[in-house]
């Protein structure tokens, strides 16, 4: 027994034990044969037969393969379609815009936008006519109230105070009274500052 030519294989159930005296002991798999049922249990608990689950199989196969197929030729189109465009000098934005511009026009042609416009129109046409009447409205009661006699009293006194305001100056007759008009200095108490 000699230590220094053993090999040690760790992943070995047999760690640590000479090689020579002893060989690998298979490991039990029953526990992991017992999780993944057999294409018999399969068939038998889907209700499939061992014969239908292989053309069940062999079309899925096919049917995977043809979708690869089509990805491909669809993007070699949407190559192709790219180069054309480029060709032709249009841009994404260029088909954003006309994108918008016939989304527009579907819009406008709808009924529910004809009949929102209509509606619209008719409440506008209504408002102006509502606004017009409440201006004649105010117009006529501010006529009504321009010749009340209260209105004419005030406007007689308003003129009153405004001639002798500006008459004062003119000719010195029925002066407002105020400091300067006296002749005497303003003293600082009064100061209007």
């Amino acid at each position: 027994m000699e230590s220094a030519s053993q090999d040690i294989n760790l992943n070995s159930p047999n760690k640590g034990l000479l090689a020579d005296t002893m060989t690998d002991v298979p490991v039990d798999n029953t526990s992991t044969a017992a999780a993944t049922p057999t294409p018999s249990r399969a068939s038998a608990y889907n209700g499939l037969t061992e014969v239908e689950e292989e053309e069940l199989k062999s079309e899925l196969a096919k049917v995977e393969e043809e979708i690869g197929t089509l990805r491909q030729v669809l993007a070699a189109k949407e190559r192709h379609c790219g180069e054309l465009k480029r060709k032709l000098g249009l841009t994404p934005l260029d088909g954003l815009k006309q994108n918008l511009s016939k989304s527009w026009h579907d819009v406008q042609v709808s009924n529910a936008y004809k009949k929102t416009q209509e509606t619209l129109s008719q409440a506008g046409q209504k408002t102006s006519a509502a606004l017009s009447n409440v201006g004649s409205v105010i117009s006529r009661k501010l006529g009504d109230m321009r010749n009340s006699a209260t209105f004419k009293s005030f406007e007689d006194r308003v003129g009153t105070i405004k001639s002798k305001v500006v008459g004062g100056r003119d000719n010195g007759a029925d002066e407002l009274h105020s400091p300067s008009a006296s002749g005497d200095k303003p003293s600082q108490d009064n100061a209007p500052f």
